[in-house]
């Protein structure tokens, strides 16, 4: 059975190998991994093999696991959707929010960032597929959006985030990656990330110019919903 060391170094190498094959940097392509669902002691094995981002969707979850783990360096990373009621908590524990889709989430989380800590590192989710159940804002909402939270003091944006719809088509991957590549792009404003690619797609995200992909699955298998 493998180990999270052992799908850490696969991860590693097919970051590099699309990287490569994309004529791009390996380095310029960072890995989140996603340890929703997982407990403290997969993050430390995690830790143990080199990782030192991790991304959590659910706010309380996250908030024990950082407790248990408060004698590790660990950057934290909030990857899932905002409700206004939890912006001060994570305001206040975590480095990144990749899923800001509106100004309002993107005040609070500005009012409420301690002034010992760094800017907020900020990327606004883009719904970039137009599905209902999805999160994010639509590509036509963006620029002004983006447009605003760039003037939020305490945050600092850095660039968008996307989930597109799944699929095993890799021409259809492409296209989507690119879209929020190009919508990035169109923006008048210095930004220099997106966040973009999962376990089933991260050589297409790459080869569109992604600089965090986030993996759960492939690194720490199976996530098991039934936990809380």
């Amino acid at each position: 059975m493998s180990t999270i060391a052992d799908n850490i170094s696969l991860v590693s190498e097919r970051i590099r190998a699309a990287a490569e094959a994309s004529q791009r940097d390996a380095g310029s392509v960072h890995l989140l991994a996603v340890s929703k669902t997982k407990p403290a002691q997969a993050v430390r094995e995690a830790h143990a093999a080199g990782m030192r981002d991790f991304g959590e969707n659910y706010l309380q979850e996250a908030l024990g696991k950082q407790a248990e783990l408060t004698d590790l360096p660990l950057s934290w990373h909030f990857i899932g959707p905002i409700q206004s009621n939890k912006t001060r908590a994570i305001a206040e524990n975590f480095a990144w929010v990749h899923s800001v889709d509106r100004l309002k989430i993107a005040q609070r989380l500005s009012e409420q960032r301690p002034a010992d800590l760094p800017p907020l590192n900020i990327c606004i989710q883009v719904n970039v597929s137009g599905e209902a159940s999805k999160s994010g804002c639509t590509p036509a909402d963006l620029p002004a959006l983006a447009e605003a939270i760039s003037a939020l003091p305490r945050l600092k944006l850095r660039g968008l985030m996307a989930i597109p719809e799944p699929t095993d088509d890799r021409a259809e991957q492409d296209a989507a990656f690119a879209t929020v590549r190009d919508l990035q792009a169109s923006l008048n404003l210095s930004l220099d990330t997106l966040s973009m690619g999962m376990s089933h797609d991260l050589e297409s995200a790459i080869a569109q110019g992604a600089t965090w992909v986030r993996i759960g699955t492939a690194l720490f298998g199976a996530r098991d919903y039934g936990q809380p």
